[in-house]
């Protein structure tokens, strides 16, 4: 497999890739964020996207009083089947006294035929009355589902946070949730906190303040993926139309942090309340998980996920969730498990670290990451590694055209005695 490079971006400001679902569904088009220090989404004011071909830049949307406090816009995905653009957005009152934070921002869409027209995703409702289908604090990493009408994300609540700051014994824990169309209607309020939203949210991860000693509860939830583009197929033979594999911190028995795999299977209708758990949460408790939900832990590791910061990752047909951990030499490599358990799999066997996520290419073969310094591509069925070197450094993650034949990564390219976030092209020839 051969690829010629290509940069894309040469413009004095960040261009800055999301971890993943950055082409538009007929790859003609990547969207960015115009960060330069991938920890500034709140001082980041504009998301933009460029022509493949021709290297067209135009600008999707720009935040109103830009301040280094905020509101921030960044992290950007292509819906797979539409160009329709999803990404973070800050709370539109940011200022000093509150800035953005992982509580308070959201989901905004832009339609590419429509610029500047924002389409705020899930609701916000940090003031009592709570309602269902309205979150109170911050969704983040928005990730779409394979037929583009769901979304997942990782998620910190305001109100729970809030509280912990008077209670110690409260604790606002990262968790997961997904968004599917159903408008929900939000009373606006003066101060700018609250706002409606087309889609219906919910937590579909447990976390606790306290887990306990070796058993699967989990006190933070992240870094999550659809599994398959239609599900996978269960023990008992039926098929599980949609589900979420995410990262959950577990507490081993010495009192130890250990970073498991967990499949939580999600039932058709997500709007229906556990008994005494209100999904929309409460002054005191935070959002509860949908009626229907089974979140199950599948590995049972000794040392853990390991590695770089990465999203868990999918094949297609549902079969393997994919993570990065530590071989039996001690070098990060990827390996996979079936969502419903069983023995885990070495994909990778690189006598060198994994220094970045990865991506697993359309048709499911492959792997695209960066490890040495250099762009790897392995192949999954053989454990196969074809290192790709670049002019270029690359950095932060590598993605996949919707077709396979080409590969976008970053690299910090000096110019006018600055560096800065370029967008680099690998198209196979």
């Amino acid at each position: 497999m051969h690829y010629k490079e290509k940069q894309l971006t040469f413009g004095n400001k960040g261009h800055f890739l999301n971890t993943t679902q950055c082409f538009s569904h007929d790859g003609q088009w990547v969207v960015y964020d115009t960060r330069n220090d991938d920890t500034q989404i709140g001082s980041t004011g504009s998301i933009e996207m460029v022509n493949v071909n021709t290297g067209e830049i135009k600008e999707l949307y720009h935040t109103r009083n830009q301040t280094g406090h905020g509101p921030g816009v960044g992290a950007a995905t292509f819906s797979p089947v539409k160009n329709r653009v999803i990404f973070i957005h800050g709370i539109g009152n940011a200022n000093q006294q509150k800035p953005y934070s992982f509580t308070r921002r959201t989901g905004v869409a832009i339609d590419v035929d429509q610029p500047n027209v924002p389409h705020f995703m899930d609701a916000r409702c940090i003031t009592e009355p709570f309602i269902p289908g309205a979150l109170r604090g911050g969704t983040h990493a928005h990730i779409w589902s394979a037929d583009g009408r769901w979304l997942s994300f990782t998620y910190n609540d305001y109100v729970i946070e809030q509280l912990s700051n008077i209670n110690p014994a409260v604790k606002d824990l990262r968790t997961v949730g997904v968004m599917f169309p159903s408008p929900v209607f939000v009373p606006e309020d003066k101060n700018g906190e609250n706002h409606s939203g087309e889609m219906f949210a919910v937590a579909i991860a447990k976390v606790i303040e306290h887990p306990r000693l070796g058993s699967d509860d989990i006190d933070k939830a992240f870094d999550e993926a659809w599994i398959g583009k239609n599900g996978y197929l269960k023990t008992d033979g039926s098929w599980q139309k949609r589900a979420i594999a995410f990262q959950g911190n577990v507490t081993d028995e010495q009192g130890e942090t250990k970073t498991e795999v967990f499949v939580a299977d999600l039932p058709d209708d997500l709007t229906q309340e556990q008994d005494g758990q209100p999904i929309e949460g409460t002054a005191t408790s935070r959002p509860g998980v949908p009626l229907g939900i089974k979140q199950r832990r599948i590995t049972f590791t000794t040392t853990g996920i390991a590695g770089p910061r990465h999203w868990l990752k999918t094949t297609p047909d549902g079969d393997l969730i994919c993570f990065l951990s530590k071989d039996d030499l001690g070098f990060i490599n990827i390996f996979g498990v079936h969502p419903n358990g069983g023995p885990i799999k070495q994909l990778t066997f690189n006598k060198f670290d994994a220094q970045s996520g990865f991506n697993i290419s359309p048709d499911g073969k492959l792997l695209a990451y960066i490890a040495d310094d250099s762009i790897i591509i392995s192949d999954i069925l053989s454990g196969k590694s074809n290192k790709i070197s670049t002019q270029e450094k690359p950095v932060g993650k590598v993605v996949w055209s919707p077709d396979g034949q080409m590969l976008a990564f970053n690299s910090y390219i000096q110019k006018d005695n600055k560096s800065y976030f370029q967008i680099m092209l690998l198209i196979q020839r």
